[in-house]
C-alpha cells in the first residue's frame, strides 16, 4: 500500500470537491444570501488549503495506482467527501452538530435522500442548491467524475471505476477507461437537460426544475419542499419524473446502445425485463391494495400513488407523494421488500440490484432441479452469459454480507432506543440509498430524532450502500493495510 499516492489523491479529489461549490455560491450570490456566501466561500478555502496541501507535499509520490490503492481511494474518497460536503451547512448555520452535517452530504452524495433538515422552506436556497448537486455528483459518481477530467490516470483509472462502479459486473463502453467515463458522464448530463426542460414546459422554476432533476436521475430524493413531490400536485410533473427515475434506474450501458441504434437493447437484457417486471407487478398488487382499501377515490387515483410510490422506492429514489406509513401492511411490506431489491447494475439506483435476486433465483432452481435429477449438468444463465461456481458463490456471499450488516445495525438502532419499525427501516432505506423508511423516519418524517452515534451508524450504511459494501468493508481489515 503506498499512502502517498492515495493521499495525493485523495488530495486532488478535495480539490475537486471544492471547486463544485462554486455553482451554488453562484446561486448564493444571485439570491442575495450573504449567510450562504460567506459559508460556501468558507467551504472553498478549506477545501484549497487541505486539498492543495496534501496534493504538494505528495506531489512526487508517483502516479502508479493499484487494486490496493485504488480501494483506499475510493473508500477514504467517499468519507472525506462528505466530510468536504458538510462544511457550507455547518458554516451556514444550517445544522449546529457535525453528525447532522456529515449524515446530510453522506445522504446527498450516496444519493440516500434521508434527512435531518426540519425546515426545509426555510433554508437558503443556495444551500438547498448544494443539498441537491451532492446528489447528482455522486449519482454517476465522484470517481467517474475524477477519472473523466483527469488525463493521467492511465491503467489507475480502470481500478478506480471498478471499484466504485454499481453492480457485480461494471462494464466499459469504450477500450479506454477514460472515455467510458467521459461517455457516461455526457449521457447523463443529457438526460439531466430534457428533464430539467420538461419539468419547466410544466411551469417550475428553473431552480426547481435542477434540483429534482438532479435527485430524479441520481435517484436521491432530496426535495426544496417539505412535501416532496406532492408539493406541485401535478400529474404531468408526476409522469416526467416516474419516466426519468425508471431510466435513472436502468443500466446506462443499455442506454448507450440505444443512442447507437440498438432500439432492443432493453428488450434483450434479461436484468432489464425482471425490472421491468418487478415494477408492474408491485404497482399492479399496490395499487389493487389502495383501491380496495377506500383510501383514495377510485381506481385511477390509486394507480396514480401507487404507481409513482413503487418506482420512487425500487430506483431507491425516494420521492414521495403521498404518505406511504398510513397506507396498508400489505402495501407498506412490497414497499420494503423493493428496498431491497433495488434497481439495476450500472445504474444510479441502490439496493442489492436486480441481477443479484435474477442470479440467485435460477441459481435456485437449479438447485431444486438436481435434487430429482442428480446428473443434471446444466449451468446457471443470464442471458447467453453462463456464470461459473465461482461468480454464483461471490452473489451468494455479497447477499450474505448485506443482510448480516442489515440485522447487525437494526440491532444496534433498537439498542439506541428506536421502536421496531423505525430501526429495521431506517437501516434498510439507509443501507439500500432510498431515503424515508417507516414510523418514525417515515415519508412525512425525517432522521432528526436518532441520536448522534445512530446518524453516524447510518452514514456508514450509506457509503457501504453505495459502494457496493467491500471499498467500505476492507478499510476494516488490518492485512489491508500492510505493505504486502
Amino acid at each position: 500500500m503506498n499512502l502517498r499516492i492515495v493521499i495525493h489523491y485523495l488530495g486532488i479529489l478535495v480539490l475537486v470537491i471544492g471547486a463544485t461549490m462554486l455553482v451554488p455560491l453562484g446561486w448564493s450570490l444571485y439570491y442575495g444570501e450573504t449567510t450562504a456566501r460567506c459559508a460556501f466561500m468558507g467551504a472553498i478555502a478549506v477545501s484549497a488549503i487541505v486539498g492543495g496541501g496534501a496534493f504538494v507535499l505528495t506531489r512526487r509520490s508517483g502516479q502508479e495506482v493499484f487494486r490496493k490503492e485504488a480501494l483506499a481511494i475510493v473508500g477514504l474518497g467517499w468519507l472525506v467527501t462528505a466530510s468536504i460536503g458538510a462544511l457550507p451547512y455547518l458554516f451556514a448555520g444550517t445544522f449546529t452538530s457535525p453528525a447532522d452535517a456529515y449524515f446530510e452530504a453522506m445522504s446527498g452524495f450516496t444519493t440516500t435522500g434521508s434527512t435531518v433538515l426540519t425546515d426545509i422552506e426555510g433554508s437558503d436556497r443556495s444551500i438547498l442548491f448544494w443539498r441537491s448537486l451532492t446528489h447528482w455528483l455522486g449519482g454517476m459518481g465522484i470517481i467517474v467524475l475524477f477519472i473523466a477530467v483527469l488525463p493521467f490516470l492511465g491503467a489507475g483509472g480502470k481500478h478506480l471505476f471498478r471499484t466504485e462502479a454499481p453492480g457485480p459486473v461494471p462494464e466499459g463502453l469504450r477500450p479506454r477507461i477514460r472515455d467510458t467515463a467521459a461517455l457516461l458522464w455526457k449521457i447523463y448530463i443529457a438526460m439531466t437537460v430534457v428533464e430539467t426542460v420538461a419539468l419547466m414546459v410544466c411551469g417550475i422554476s428553473l431552480f426547481e426544475a435542477l434540483c429534482h432533476t438532479f435527485g430524479t436521475l441520481a435517484t436521491g430524493g432530496f426535495s426544496t419542499h417539505s412535501e416532496s413531490i406532492h408539493y406541485f400536485d401535478s400529474v404531468a410533473v408526476e409522469l416526467i419524473i416516474i419516466v426519468f427515475m425508471i431510466l435513472a434506474g436502468t443500466s446506462f450501458s443499455l442506454h448507450f446502445r440505444v443512442w447507437r441504434g440498438d432500439w432492443r437493447a432493453y428488450r434483450r437484457d434479461p436484468e432489464c425485463r425482471a425490472y421491468l417486471g418487478v415494477l408492474a407487478v408491485a404497482t399492479l398488487v399496490v395499487t389493487v391494495t389502495l383501491w380496495r382499501s377506500d383510501l383514495y377515490e377510485g381506481l385511477g387515483t390509486a394507480l396514480r400513488y401507487g404507481l409513482f410510490q413503487v418506482v420512487s422506492i425500487a430506483t431507491t429514489t425516494g420521492y414521495c407523494t403521498a404518505d406511504f406509513n398510513q397506507w396498508p401492511t400489505l402495501a407498506k411490506l412490497i414497499l420494503v421488500m423493493l428496498m431491497f431489491v433495488g434497481a439495476s447494475a450500472g445504474s444510479t439506483g441502490g439496493g442489492f440490484k436486480v441481477i443479484r435476486w435474477l442470479t440467485l433465483v435460477k441459481s435456485a432452481r437449479l438447485q431444486l432441479e438436481r435434487v430429482f435429477r442428480p446428473r443434471t449438468v446444466r449451468r446457471v444463465r443470464i442471458g447467453s452469459a453462463i456464470l461459473d461456481n465461482e461468480l454464483l458463490a461471490a452473489n451468494i456471499t455479497f447477499l450474505g454480507i448485506g443482510l448480516g450488516l442489515f440485522v447487525l445495525a437494526s440491532f444496534v438502532m433498537a439498542g439506541l432506543g428506536l421502536d421496531l419499525v423505525t430501526a429495521v427501516t431506517s437501516v434498510a432505506a439507509t443501507l439500500n440509498n432510498i431515503g424515508p423508511g417507516l414510523e418514525g423516519v417515515g415519508a412525512v418524517e425525517n432522521y432528526a430524532l436518532i441520536a448522534w452515534p445512530g446518524k453516524l451508524l447510518l452514514s456508514l450504511c450509506m457509503v457501504m450502500g453505495r459502494l457496493e459494501l467491500y471499498s467500505i468493508l476492507v478499510l476494516f481489515v488490518p492485512a489491508f493495510w500492510r505493505s504486502q
